[in-house]
């Protein structure tokens, strides 16, 4: 099951140390809390969330500024919303952007080498009996490291509940269900919020309507080459050659991205004249999550080829209408001229009248 995190933030002081308490649990918050089914009827229900010794304080996250080599000790409270009592283990791991841009953790086999090793539970904390109905605030220790490096560092607490399952194939598995709070850690230094365009892809559909343009699909994969996390507002603008015909589209803002991590999306920008060769240009204006700094543009570029087939389409049908107009009237030219040039000829021949009288020998008549 997917970690079920809390997406808010809120700075967080040194907690004082104390004993673990079991009190009673509140209703579940959907957004960190987790079902499991058991062999009876009734699913297992639980959730983490920041708390204090004296219970939740209303934080959504651990969220933390420190400088390299501060302590502090804080709690976390693990509810118990169902019937029964629940077992769980509990841990601290690193966190990644999955590529839709979600946050996660690492999966539990898996080691973490950031924020989750820097937090640590007593031994008898990290698997817990929580009776029905109750909640334990755990408290843990979080140590920076001196040489920890500046910027933004994420992960979460987790309790998590195995049980026996089976796989598609049928075979019998270890489910791991868990469910946790994310914590966000900000050590001190120098910030350098960067995005990098690492990928842009672009592809033309064109339409068989010529009187109307047709849609570039622009596919960009970004990534946090930075030290802070990452939003950012996406761009894309075509045009033919010399500028012409430009057009632009944008798209919703990215979610927030974690240094080291990357997002692959697309932007339509339709109406496209396909005008043979299309530029394509990207652009991502980021912005810094909790930290009030400049941020520069990130920027890509490529072409695409779009063929106006159903232009050339028209185009040859108008131009073979006016071949056949201009061959016509020329056909019919030349019709009319050999009709004039027959009449002119019937006109010249005279009508037969008889034998015509010749004047060189007149016949005289003389008298006697």
């Amino acid at each position: 099951m997917r970690v079920l995190l809390s997406m808010v933030a809120v700075l967080v002081g040194v907690l004082p140390a104390g004993a673990v308490a079991a009190a009673p649990a509140p209703a579940p918050a959907p957004s960190a809390s987790a079902s499991a089914p058991t062999v009876g009827a009734a699913p297992l229900t639980w959730g983490v969330a920041p708390s204090t010794r004296k219970g939740p304080d209303g934080r959504a996250a651990f969220n933390y500024k420190l400088d390299p080599g501060a302590e502090l000790t804080d709690y976390a409270g693990i509810s118990n919303y169902s019937g029964q009592p629940i077992t769980v283990d509990l841990y601290a791991s690193d966190a990644f952007t999955t590529p839709s841009g979600g946050f996660d953790l690492l999966p539990a086999a898996q080691e973490p080498t950031d924020v989750g090793t820097w937090v640590a539970f007593e031994s008898r904390y990290r698997r817990l009996v929580i009776p029905s109905k109750s909640r334990v605030d755990v408290p843990f220790r979080l140590t920076v490291p001196r040489n920890a490096t500046p910027g933004d560092h994420a992960g979460g607490i987790v309790a998590s509940i195995a049980e026996p399952g089976t796989d598609a194939g049928g075979n019998r598995v270890r489910v791991d269900r868990r469910v946790g709070a994310r914590i966000y850690l900000r050590v001190t230094g120098e910030l350098a919020p960067a995005f990098t365009v690492e990928r842009l892809d672009a592809g033309y559909d064109g339409t068989f309507n010529p009187l109307r343009g047709g849609t570039v699909t622009a596919t960009y994969r970004v990534r946090n080459t930075g030290n802070v996390r990452l939003t950012g507002t996406p761009r894309v603008e075509v045009a033919g050659p010399f500028g012409i015909g430009r057009r632009s589209a944008g798209a919703a803002a990215l979610p927030e991205i974690l240094p080291g991590g990357e997002y692959t999306a697309t932007v339509q920008v339709r109406g496209a004249a396909p005008l043979f060769r299309l530029d394509v240009d990207f652009g991502l204006s980021p912005v810094a999550v909790n930290a009030s700094m400049p941020v520069p543009a990130a920027t890509g570029h490529t072409a695409v080829w779009a063929w106006p087939w159903p232009q050339a389409v028209l185009l040859l049908l108008l131009a073979a209408g006016v071949w056949l107009l201009l061959y016509r009237r020329r056909a019919h030219a030349r019709a009319l001229a050999t009709a004039r040039a027959e009449g002119r000829a019937e006109a010249t021949t005279s009508p037969e009248t008889g034998p015509e009288l010749s004047d060189a020998n007149p016949t005289k008549s003389r008298g006697t």
